[in-house]
């Protein structure tokens, strides 16, 4: 689930709180899970970008390093079609970098959402639906919601690398 889908369902969950509060709550906690879940598929996209990123400027030192060896030889055509491919892959760099920023960021709004979802999901299990603080002692229930939450969302990414795995290995076969 996209977190744009994630914060419509949010704001339908908190415009319809006034109903029932063990209804609220646990749409409150559904929406941690999938948050999580979130988070985990962002952090896996950014390392892939990180790894993308990494192998592009590989290529474009290459492209550096064969134009700068034609041009020492004196093998025109050879730097002309390098200096092609750095531009490309200068280009590419450029590109990989504004997406990893972007990753970046919606990485951090991610896990701000999380946090706030867990804040509100508190003061949900403690009754307490609007704003004010948060009670002054926590049920030991919660303690347990919350490393369930933590153990669904480590099960579906172990899921989700288990699956790329078979993916990338069947290609290799």
């Amino acid at each position: 689930m996209s977190l744009e889908a994630l914060r419509a369902r949010l704001e339908r969950l908190l415009a319809d709180r006034g109903g029932d509060p063990r209804g609220y709550a646990q749409g409150i906690y559904q929406a941690m899970l999938d948050t999580k879940v979130a988070v985990a598929e962002v952090r896996d996209a950014l390392a892939a970008t990180r790894a993308e990123l990494a192998g592009e400027r590989q290529r474009l030192s290459d492209a550096e390093r064969r134009g700068r060896l034609a041009g020492q030889i004196g093998d025109q055509e050879t730097a002309d079609l390098a200096g092609i491919w750095v531009a490309k892959h200068t280009e590419r760099v450029g590109l990989l970098e504004r997406k990893l920023a972007v990753q970046e960021d919606e990485l951090r709004y991610a896990e701000r959402q999380l946090e706030e979802l867990g804040a509100e999901y508190r003061k949900a299990r403690a009754g307490m639906t609007g704003g004010g603080p948060p009670p002054p002692t926590l049920d030991p229930e919660l303690d347990l919601a919350g490393l369930e939450l933590e153990q669904k969302a480590r099960e579906t990414q172990v899921q989700d690398q288990l699956a790329e795995l078979k993916r990338k290995l069947g290609r290799q076969e």
